[in-house]
This record gives C-alpha cells, sequence and structure tokens, in this order.
C-alpha cells in the first residue's frame, strides 16, 4: 500500500503568498518532467505541496491560471539569463547576439516550459500579446534592435525588426525542440549561424535598398565582390 500524501499544517495568517508561490514552484517542477501540460493534474501538483486540491483553488481560479502563473515565473528566469548573458557586452550587435544564444539555452533547457510558453495555443490571446510585448525578453531585444537602428546597422522600423530577430531566436529553439535528432550539429554553433545570418541580412537590406528583389540582392552582391 502506498503511504499517504504529506499534509502540511494550516497556514498562518497572512502565508497565502508564500503558499501561492510554493503551488508555483511545484507545478513549475512537475512540468519539467512531464511530457504535456495535460499530464499534470491540480491533484499531483496539491500532493507535491502537501495540501488538498481545492487549497489549490484559493489562489488559483483553474488550471490555466496556474499554467499562466508558470508561465509568467519562467519569463522572469529567462530575463535574468539575459541580462546577465549580455552583462560584459559593450556595442548593440555583441548585446543582441548574446541575448539570441541566452534565449536559445534557455528554451532547450526548459523545453517543457517553453513550449507551454511559446509553443502551445493561446486560449486569450489579446491578454497573451499584450504580456509578450510587455515581458523582459522582448523588450530587451527591442531596445537593442532601436541602438542598432540609432548606430545605423539596420533601417527600420525597430518593432518590426525585433520580432524577425526574435523568429530567428525562436525558430532554432522550437526546431531543437521538436526535431532534436536533426543534424543541427552543436546547439551554440548553430544558434549562433543563424541568428549572426538574420542580423547582417537585415543591415544588407538596409544597404541594398527597401524590399530588394533576388535580382537586385544578386547584382549589389556581384559588385561588392567585383
Amino acid at each position: 500500500m502506498s503511504a499517504p500524501a504529506v499534509r502540511r499544517t494550516r497556514a498562518k495568517r497572512g502565508s497565502g503568498d508564500l503558499l501561492r508561490e510554493e503551488i508555483v514552484v511545484a507545478a513549475k517542477r512537475l512540468l519539467a518532467e512531464a511530457d504535456r501540460a495535460d499530464d499534470v493534474p491540480m491533484r499531483a501538483v496539491a500532493d507535491a505541496v502537501g495540501v488538498t486540491t481545492p487549497s489549490i483553488y484559493l489562489h488559483f481560479a483553474d488550471k490555466q491560471e496556474l499554467l499562466g502563473a508558470v508561465v509568467a515565473d519562467v519569463f522572469g528566469e529567462l530575463d535574468a539569463a539575459m541580462v546577465e548573458a549580455a552583462a560584459e557586452e559593450t556595442t548593440p550587435l555583441g548585446r543582441l547576439r548574446a541575448f539570441g544564444l541566452a534565449y536559445v539555452r534557455f528554451a532547450l533547457d526548459h523545453p517543457e516550459h517553453y513550449r507551454l510558453a511559446m509553443l502551445e495555443p493561446c486560449p486569450k490571446p489579446n491578454i497573451e500579446i499584450d504580456e509578450v510585448l510587455h515581458s523582459s525578453a522582448f523588450s530587451h531585444m527591442q531596445s537593442t534592435v532601436e541602438e542598432c537602428v540609432a548606430a545605423g546597422i539596420f533601417r527600420g522600423e525597430p518593432r518590426a525588426i525585433t520580432f524577425e530577430m526574435w523568429a530567428a531566436a525562436h525558430g532554432v529553439a522550437a526546431l531543437m525542440i521538436a526535431k532534436p535528432y536533426l543534424p543541427f550539429g552543436t546547439a551554440e554553433d548553430f544558434a549562433d549561424r543563424t541568428l549572426c545570418a538574420a542580423a547582417i541580412g537585415h543591415a544588407v537590406r538596409a544597404l541594398v535598398g527597401d524590399d530588394p528583389t533576388p535580382d537586385a540582392m544578386t547584382e549589389w552582391l556581384g559588385q561588392q565582390r567585383s
């Protein structure tokens, strides 16, 4: 017979925030060990914390709200990782590269959390749009793109360019999570080459002209090589 779940003693008055944090931490750990979010029922989270399932609902209206809190916590960790990675960079392109590589590393180190945050269908798109656009990860990349525009490295609307740089980082992360058996080479090298290609491509596009055709790009490259 399996041992009964350990139950915690009644929480002290004013400790609700602490219990809420414990619930988020437990859910995040269980999600990291699971194949899908559907494999982590609320009862499992309650057992991991040592409370009854109804106690979870005192802090979260439903599982979707709990998962939202987990995603917010994950974005906080991603923010810290990106800041640390770019701390010693002194140029805008250096920071953009560091941010992108840190983003990919974090996603690969936390595949289920990343899948939940960035690859699952969004049940509340308007709220999700606001959360993503105001997330630290997006803000770091956009502020650095703005520096690149100010320095003349890129030309164009910063938010649009940020989406393109983010798409490069997200594409690497999503592809390596979904198809890890493909011959990418090392994750770091693959990510670096892809991010570098996206940044250089944008810088060159600014030199060739707005919306260059393949023929115009080929002609321009020929002129540079002659």
